[in-house]
């Protein structure tokens, strides 16, 4: 067979998969428009405000839509989040004081979460960091390197245990991200050792791709990225805070300042296209995941390791690909570029990229720089030698650019 041939093969078995996928996204299109729908949302929330932001019928009601579409208490959602890593460290340093412990629950947390927690001393700006303002730090072991171990989080709550940190989807890793069954059983043991203690899920990669969210399950807050899923792939920068209102309050005074929180910041013209992004994200994330689910089974049937398998349930966007060595990882990433609707006519090179501890390779013409809804691939250069792919806004795109990646690697 030749490449066009294998995908078809691999499009056509999973048609029960893309059935599946299609449901929730017409589920979460309609917990949407709801949220639309009771906010009243008019032409009049489009309008911007200048200098301090004050009296920002928008802000508020984007706010609103946020929160009653995740089902909490309070959201806030603004462009001045300048990334996702921006987004959760607003909300540990919100949460968070000297004297008191913070818990991965899932191993280490993404590799540009090591500075924000103070993981690398060597670095001259340690001070700035958690460890730096006095916060304890520990990580659960995964077992096996591959999964949550459930029966050891119990030791690992103290007393002083302000916050665990959730992190749903894997980063760069091969363990299993989580999926909401593991997360409500992950809050049930740590509420049940100390019920003071704030579950905070990292949800970057994981909106909308069940019917409920983290919050649902037991979540006392969550955040995420506006150029990943709920952004819809049009949002330009920014993030979002949801959950219990009082800590929404304080994640809102870390990004602006005590006494302002969520009251205050110019908008920037942008709530029109949150707004619109947010509305599209379901339909967007489903393309997605179709596309996702499609490389899992194409490089399946191709004798390739793939996480999540083609036949799993999907809590996130990204697809793990693993090869044997740095150079597949490149001429994978060289394919997918080559594929890509904007600057296709690059060649990606590993390189170093702040916040990371080895060369990375990256692929992907997006036309927001870094967004990960769109189609893009990276991964860093070492064992196990994994790209991750995610993203595509259109599913169409993903399938051809597989055709391509195939006749690419066959050279």
């Amino acid at each position: 067979m030749n490449s066009k041939e294998i995908v078809n093969k691999a499009e056509f078995e999973l048609r029960e998969e893309f059935k599946k996928i299609d449901e929730i996204a017409e589920f979460n299109q309609k917990k949407v428009l709801d949220a639309f729908y009771k906010n009243k949302i008019g032409e009049e929330h489009f309008y911007t405000v200048t200098g301090y932001g004050h009296d920002d019928l928008g802000r508020e009601a984007l706010d609103n839509v946020f929160a009653d579409a995740f089902n909490c208490e309070a959201a806030i959602v603004r462009p001045h989040f300048v990334s996702g890593t921006h987004t959760l460290s607003c909300v540990l340093f919100g949460l968070l004081h000297s004297g008191e412990h913070l818990l991965s629950i899932a191993g280490a947390p993404y590799d540009t979460m090591e500075e924000v927690i103070g993981k690398r001393k060597n670095d001259e700006f340690h001070c700035s960091s958690l460890i730096g303002h006095g916060v304890e730090y520990d990580e659960v072991p995964l077992k096996n390197e591959f999964e949550v171990d459930f029966d050891l989080i119990p030791k690992y709550i103290k007393q002083n245990t302000k916050v665990v940190l959730i992190q749903k989807s894997r980063g760069y890793s091969l363990r299993k991200s989580l999926s909401l069954e593991d997360i409500e059983k992950i809050i049930k043991i740590v509420k049940d050792k100390n019920p003071e203690t704030i579950c905070f899920v990292d949800n970057c990669y994981g909106e909308f791709t069940d019917i409920i969210e983290p919050v649902d399950v037991g979540a006392d807050i969550m955040a995420g990225s506006l150029i990943k899923n709920p952004g819809g792939g049009i949002v330009e920068a920014g993030g979002y805070i949801a959950g219990k209102k009082r800590l929404v309050e304080l994640c809102a005074r870390s990004l602006t300042a005590p006494g302002i929180g969520r009251e205050g910041g110019a908008m920037f013209n942008t709530t029109r296209v949150i707004l619109q992004g947010f509305f599209m994200a379901p339909s967007i994330v489903a393309n997605a995941l179709k596309g996702a689910v499609l490389a899992a089974k194409v490089f399946e049937n191709q004798g390739f390791i793939t996480h999540p398998k083609s036949s799993e349930k999907r809590v996130d966007l990204i697809q793990t690909i693993k090869f044997n060595s740095g150079l597949e990882q490149e001429k994978f990433c060289k394919a997918l570029q080559k594929y890509s609707p904007v600057e296709s006519y690059l060649t990606p090179v590993p390189d170093v990229v702040p916040g990371y501890d080895c060369k990375l390779i990256m692929a992907g013409g997006s036309f927001i720089e870094g967004s990960t809804i769109e189609l893009s691939a990276d991964g860093p250069i070492r064992p196990p030698y994994a790209i991750y792919m995610q993203g595509g806004l259109s599913y169409y795109h993903v399938k051809i650019a597989l055709v391509g990646i195939l006749d690419e690697l066959s050279v």
